[in-house]
């Protein structure tokens, strides 16, 4: 089972919004025991956005399911005290305060060090620890703007935001990289870890391939390249009811199929024409414009060329490839929470279902600790 790999792994969450929280939730898919503390007020998250009944958003609710969550005054002795006793039984701590928050709290390295000796800190921040960016507030557009990833897509005359957030969703994924890797050290040498990771860099880190064009070729333009809009056969088009299809059709036998598919075998040779293809794109907007979308699924997905509908949100659960997978769990208990569990399949079983978070007082956590 997939919950047996951390089996007995104890995580501190002391973040908010999406990054910790994704991070920390994919831990307990793998089997953790995350206890998530927050300020008296709780995370901002709670209350970011539309609420249900009981005052909380649906995407709190979804960010930290399987969590126990605690509400601790770190600016108190008491607070202090119990967040003392809690680090000294954690496996992990995974925070998202700017740099030097932790150590003015009176929780820096030394301290860290002194109370738990094996501990993996994880600081997940905006622009990391060092750096005269790293005291600097910023969210997921502004981070991936110093990253080259806005100024490489989007259409020709502005760049486009990346939704879901970029950074933030890629900073989740390299925290857990990270955490997974200490731990395996640490059950090799017994050490602790210091991580310091940041959001932009991990959108950064997704960027050599636009860095290396820039170097080379001098010059990086929106829809000017075969993956970011350049290419009629890499594309999105608008079909005759106004929604959208993806054509991909890189490699030469898949872009053939099409052109037979539509009865356009002349355009079998355009493939090659250079970039920006302005005039084939044009060709192929006003072919997709001829019939609905589900009209040039019907024709195309049995011919494997690369072709697939846009869907829409509310039809992602109902596709057959994620039913059979069973990873998106749709309406899911009292919450009626539509989500998305851990990508992994470990001996040919997939994550098991989440259970809602529960709160409780930190006592509560600090005698089952003991």
């Amino acid at each position: 089972m997939l919950a047996e790999c951390l089996q007995g792994i104890r995580v501190l969450d002391l973040t908010q919004y999406i990054p910790g929280p994704f991070a920390t939730q994919w831990l307990t898919d793998l089997g953790a025991e995350v206890v998530k503390v927050e300020p008296p007020i709780g995370d901002p998250m709670r209350t970011m956005g539309p609420v249900d009944a009981d005052g909380t958003t649906p995407f709190y609710k979804l960010a930290n399911r399987n969590k126990t969550i605690v509400r601790l005054d770190l600016k108190t002795e008491a607070g202090k005290q119990a967040m003392a006793g809690l680090l000294a039984k954690a496996d992990v701590l995974v925070e998202a305060y700017r740099p030097g928050v932790l150590t003015r709290l009176g929780f820096g390295p030394e301290r860290l060090a002194e109370l738990n000796a094996r501990l993996i800190h994880c600081s997940l921040s905006g622009y990391g620890q060092t750096g005269p960016h790293a005291p600097v507030a910023g969210h997921d557009l502004t981070y991936v703007a110093l990253t080259g990833g806005l100024w490489a897509s989007g259409t020709a005359d502005r760049p486009v935001m990346t939704f879901p957030p970029l950074a933030d969703h890629a900073g989740a994924m390299l925290a857990v990289i990270g955490i997974l890797s200490a731990l395996v050290r640490r059950g090799v040498s017994g050490k602790g870890a210091r991580l310091d990771l940041s959001l932009s860099e991990a959108a950064l880190s997704w960027m050599g391939g636009v860095l290396t064009a820039a170097k080379r070729f001098g010059h990086v333009g929106r829809e000017d390249d075969i993956i970011n809009g350049g290419a009629g056969f890499y594309r999105i088009y608008k079909t005759a009811d106004s929604r959208f299809v993806a054509l991909a059709a890189i490699e030469e036998k898949f872009w053939e199929r099409f052109c037979i598919a539509v009865e356009r075998p002349h355009w079998i040779t355009r493939q090659s024409e250079p970039m920006p293809q302005n005039e084939l794109i044009s060709d192929l907007d006003a072919l997709f414009r001829s019939k609905d979308r589900d009209a040039w699924v019907a024709l195309l997905a049995p011919v494997d060329c690369c072709f697939e509908p846009v869907l829409e949100p509310a039809e992602i659960a109902r596709h057959p490839q994620w039913k059979d997978r069973g990873i998106v769990q749709d309406g899911i208990d009292r919450d009626n929470l539509a989500e998305v569990l851990l990508p992994v399949f470990l001996d040919g079983a997939r994550a098991a279902h989440r259970r809602p978070f529960k709160e409780e007082p930190v006592e509560a956590v600090l005698d089952l600790w003991r």
